[in-house]
């Protein structure tokens, strides 16, 4: 923790010193370095950034909730203070980061995760605050299960299909949200029993060892549903050293476009995936562009909205993605997103099919 500390303070102390091109804005990044997700994320935010000639810089809180609080001090109440502050109210930071936000003279923007109702109860209108951008999460967890259960064999008069599931963190609210979406998809289909759901703290090593008990305890799991890839991986590892083989003999569903969990649903371990919301961010900067550059965001469709991002992604998709993440723009013009100039009917194109055009 103080060693992430230490490095933060001196990146920040380095931050927007100079004369910056465009606007400055600093991302607070809630994962770490290691986490293929956020990886991800933060190329997605600096393809924008370079399009859009935004001056952005990343720093990583390593899933910390009280390092997000000391980067953001520093970025808000420090001699180098960013004009925009982008953060995700993961763990529920956010009121104590509008607190440190007071008179700062930094405009804030939310991604991931929003407000909640008690938050914004709590805290009323901002005007601090320029927007926010969230995805479709609970649909997310429900279009990944209806998924599965279409790809099961059907089954047998009175049989029971059972599963396991995965989620990330209790108190995160996009993994509370696909949960949300799964049981109600299991609503949809009672012969679906749900065996056990478990928290994997989004981690492969966490369930790889909650899955080596559970396969253990319930020996007829066909399906099993995860909030994120990294714990689908550590519950295939798990499955396949019972000697079956996922994607054969049970089916898994992962959520993230990363470049394993798309060779995996190429290569048939994984049945079912959706992805998309790695651009949250990258969105969020042609906002904040737009803002900067003097547009009313509440009338191009809204300042807090949520957009459909989790989509499921099917094989040829997936050979698409993976291709296209080679390409350090994306195959992108973040520019041409802008709604500067366009009429107030004008809606933010962003979709997933936004990067396969």
């Amino acid at each position: 923790m103080f060693k992430f500390l230490h490095i933060s303070f001196l990146l920040l102390g380095a931050l927007f010193t100079s004369g910056a091109r465009a606007e400055s804005v600093l991302f607070l990044n809630p994962g770490s370095t290691e986490e293929a997700f956020w990886i991800s994320y933060s190329q997605f935010m600096q393809a924008a950034a370079r399009d859009l000639g935004i001056d952005l810089q990343i720093l990583y809180s390593h899933r910390q909730p009280e390092l997000t609080l000391a980067q953001a001090k520093l970025a808000l109440q420090g001699p180098n203070r960013p004009d925009y502050l982008v953060f995700v109210n993961e763990k529920y930071v956010a009121p104590q980061i509008f607190r440190l936000a007071h008179d700062s003279g930094v405009k804030l923007f939310m991604v991931n995760a929003a407000l909640t109702a008690n938050q914004q109860a709590l805290l009323g209108d901002r005007p601090d605050l320029v927007g926010s951008l969230v995805t479709n999460d609970e649909e997310g967890g429900y279009l990944m299960m209806k998924e599965l259960i279409r790809l099961h064999r059907p089954p047998a008069k009175g049989e029971q299909i059972e599963l396991l599931a995965f989620s990330g963190l209790k108190i995160t609210p996009s993994a509370q949200l696909r949960e949300q979406g799964m049981q109600r998809a299991l609503a949809e289909h009672p012969q679906v029993r749900l065996r056990q759901l478990v928290y994997g703290g989004w981690t492969q090593q966490r369930a790889y060892e909650q899955a080596r008990q559970l396969f253990s305890r319930y020996p007829n799991v066909s399906l099993v549903w995860s909030a994120n890839d990294e714990m689908a991986f550590g519950a295939m590892r798990a499955y396949a050293e019972t000697g079956k083989m996922p994607g054969k003999d049970a089916l898994f569903s992962a959520v993230n476009t990363s470049p394993a969990a798309l060779q995996a649903m190429i290569d048939g371990r994984l049945s079912a995936l959706i992805g998309g919301h790695f651009t949250l961010g990258g969105w969020a900067l042609v906002e904040v562009h737009d803002h900067a550059m003097g547009v009313d965001l509440a009338q191009q469709g809204g300042r807090d909205r949520q957009i459909p991002l989790l989509q499921l992604v099917d094989k040829s998709h997936a050979r698409e993605m993976l291709a296209m993440g080679a390409s350090p723009s994306y195959g992108v013009s973040f520019r041409k997103l802008s709604a500067k100039g366009r009429p107030a009917s004008y809606r933010y194109p962003f979709t997933l099919q936004t990067l396969m055009r």
